[in-house]
């Protein structure tokens, strides 16, 4: 009895080393990994991050999303388990292009941003417009815009009525993006730096009709904590022998931007 009682404390540390170190299976005898959890219906719970344990970053009705850092350790306070709630919300700003920036009468009064390639050039672009945002922290941005174009072949910026494109030419009309960090002006390096870029090709032809079509574009980019600018560009290339005025968002536009983490 004596001996049994001194060896039973030996034994069980021996078994725990053997389950610290070794494969732990639930639900299985042969664990294929340090944890493994078998079963079609397995499921594991960790209750410090449970909607009552975090309120804040779990409400208990819409999933919560959990993160990983860089030491593997699971949560559900974004970047870095820092316990701060998520970005995640949409700023829409309709219309964000003036429509009749020349103060032109009805019905020419939607002709929004112009900019002429004239019989002088085969190309030319512009600034479109601009909006500027504050992040209150690091985060990822995601920007949606829809602007409307109007096609003509004389100078839409002075008095109308406007003649129409040359028939039978191809107009390649483009729109991009770029950011100013900081809000404090657009530097060389910040102006190589295009978002989302988006093309279109007008060909002209008898018979026609004027009308407002749709340029739609999306780009990512990471912004620091601040202030800053995106500021919207307009493109057209024609024929070096052709005028072409091209109207950028003449008609209802939207611009939708989504800061999350």
């Amino acid at each position: 009895m004596k001996s049994f009682i001194q060896l039973f404390p030996i034994y069980i540390f021996m078994q725990m080393s053997t389950v610290i170190y070794g494969q732990v299976g639930i639900g299985t005898t042969d664990p294929q990994q340090e944890l493994h959890i078998a079963g079609s219906n397995s499921t594991i719970r960790i209750e410090s991050i449970d909607a009552v344990n975090s309120p804040v970053m779990n409400n208990g009705v819409k999933l919560a999303p959990a993160f990983v850092d860089g030491d593997g350790n699971i949560s559900i306070f974004g970047s870095g388990g820092s316990g701060i709630e998520p970005l995640n919300f949409l700023l829409q700003i309709p219309n964000f292009i003036d429509d009749n920036p020349y103060g032109h009468q009805p019905p020419y009064a939607e002709t929004g941003t112009v900019i002429n390639s004239t019989s002088a050039q085969s190309e030319n672009g512009n600034e479109i417009g601009s909006v500027t945002i504050t992040v209150p922290r690091e985060a990822l941005i995601e920007v949606k815009y829809g602007v409307t174009i109007y096609v003509r072949g004389s100078d839409m910026t002075l008095t109308p009525p406007w003649s129409e494109p040359s028939p039978g030419e191809a107009v390649q009309i483009g729109i991009y993006f770029c950011v100013d960090l900081n809000d404090d002006g657009l530097s060389a390096v910040e102006l190589d730096k295009i978002y989302g870029i988006k093309g279109l090709y007008y060909e002209s032809n008898y018979g026609g009709i004027a009308g407002h079509p749709y340029m739609n574009g999306q780009g990512y980019m990471g912004l620091p904590q601040g202030t800053h600018t995106i500021y919207f560009f307009g493109s057209v290339k024609d024929n070096l022998s052709s005028f072409t005025s091209i109207g950028f968002g003449g008609a209802e536009d939207y611009l939708k931007i989504r800061v999350f983490e």
